[in-house]
């Protein structure tokens, strides 16, 4: 089942834990929608809800890390 027939807090959920699972994963917009199989929409809506969560934080060149990785 593609990941946009899911409901948005099942994918949500999986993109948490595939966090969690790899440290130091560090995806851009693009690499996210086609891991998870998202429309843009989708991806941006959920990947600003965990930026907004303070789960994951975005770099100044765009990509998204877990927030516990960013180094001070």
């Amino acid at each position: 089942m593609a990941a946009q027939q899911q409901p948005l807090d099942d994918v949500l959920r999986r993109v948490q834990c595939e966090f969690i699972e790899m440290p130091g994963l560090r995806l851009t917009p693009e690499q996210a929608q086609r891991l998870w199989g998202l429309d843009r929409t989708a991806c941006d809506t959920l990947l600003g809800a965990l930026v907004d969560a303070k789960f994951l934080f975005r770099t100044r060149d765009g990509a998204f890390v877990q927030s516990d990785q960013v180094r001070a």
